[in-house]
């Protein structure tokens, strides 16, 4: 039998190793000491994994230490090690735990998938994907071990990869949400027009104004301006003021853009364009890149160009007029006071 099934059924046996074991657990370590030699490797790794099962893992390290001594627990002992290493943020210790695995027995399939997923935490995505290539191969219907290879896939910009192990889990593209939105952003990425309907799925039973701006991205590349327009709104009325990706301004000036390309004789997208940068949009580049527009007339276009030459004041940066100055700008304003008119002077020819 290999170390593989051992790891499995042993996980079976801990939960009916005998419940007197655990008392132990509170006596003196010179008590342990004493009958230390007649406790197996299985039973120290029982006992460790009891503690595991309690979420104790400080507690639950040193007794699967001493279960790797026997080579009938040392597969299971390393495995749940990493395990604790990986709950515990140490990426770099469980790598090693999931590896010497991996070493005596590479089609180890829960230490190919541990170790791919450990991987990208630690930021080694060409491992990551390697490992989880050589998962899939051994459990090519695993819809989970795909949707996290195309996460690496998808992370190191190899979409179209992404797309094709995605695509072989039908099943999963129509019930699960997770893996049918990151088909559509690898479409989308790929600026593939089979990403509209990819999209257009996952809105119909779902909502986020994120998704939505992707969305009307999707739908201005495919030209569908009117309701790539109305996404792009519905997107900003739902995000949040402090919204980061992408912020306001952004989906303002993705309207913008939008309403020169499709009616480059209204001036509104001009006013929308004004508005994005009063607002704090300040990516100039995106401005200037609708100057190479062919939809948007050449008169836009000079306005566009008086905006990139005298960019309208964001608001967080209008001067604050200091209360003193007020003050003397609301007596400015009054009428002056002549002479004859103040107080105690006196009156010619009285």
């Amino acid at each position: 039998m290999s170390d593989m099934y051992k790891l499995v059924s042993l996980n079976f046996r801990h939960s009916i190793f005998p419940l007197f074991l655990l008392a132990f657990l509170s006596f003196d370590f010179l008590f342990f000491s004493c009958v230390s030699n007649v406790i197996s490797a299985e039973e120290y790794y029982a006992i460790g994994m009891a503690y595991f099962d309690m979420g104790k893992y400080a507690e639950a390290e040193p007794w699967l230490m001493k279960a790797r001594s026997a080579k009938k627990t040392v597969t299971a002992s390393d495995y749940n090690l990493g395990r604790i290493a990986f709950e515990t943020k140490r990426y770099e210790d469980a790598v090693q735990y999931f590896e010497r695995i991996l070493a005596k027995d590479s089609y180890n399939v829960q230490a190919l998938k541990a170790a791919a997923y450990t991987y990208i935490r630690t930021g080694d995505l060409d491992k990551a994907e390697a490992y989880y290539n050589r998962t899939l191969a051994l459990v090519p219907e695993s819809a989970d071990d795909g949707y996290n290879y195309a996460l690496v896939l998808y992370a190191v910009k190899k979409y179209g990869d992404a797309e094709e192990i995605l695509a072989k889990y039908t099943a999963a593209l129509q019930e699960n949400k997770d893996i049918q939105l990151l088909y559509a952003r690898a479409q989308k990425m790929q600026r593939k027009p089979e990403a509209v309907d990819s999209y257009a799925l996952w809105l119909a039973v779902n909502d986020d104004p994120l998704v939505r701006y992707e969305y009307g991205a999707c739908l201005e590349y495919t030209r569908v301006y009117a309701l790539a327009l109305e996404e792009y709104r519905a997107a900003y009325t739902a995000l949040p003021a402090d919204s980061k990706t992408p912020t306001k301004p952004e989906v303002r000036f993705a309207i913008a853009r939008v309403m020169l390309i499709a009616d480059s004789d209204n001036d509104e997208g001009i006013t929308e364009l004004e508005g994005a940068i009063i607002d704090g949009f300040a990516d100039f580049d995106a401005v200037t890149l609708l100057l190479t527009e062919d939809a948007i007339s050449q008169v836009r276009k000079t306005d566009i160009q008086r905006i990139i030459d005298n960019p309208p004041q964001p608001a967080s940066e209008q001067p604050a007029v200091a209360k003193d100055t007020e003050a003397a700008v609301e007596q400015s304003e009054e009428p002056p006071v002549s002479e004859t008119d103040q107080p105690g002077a006196a009156k010619n020819g009285g």
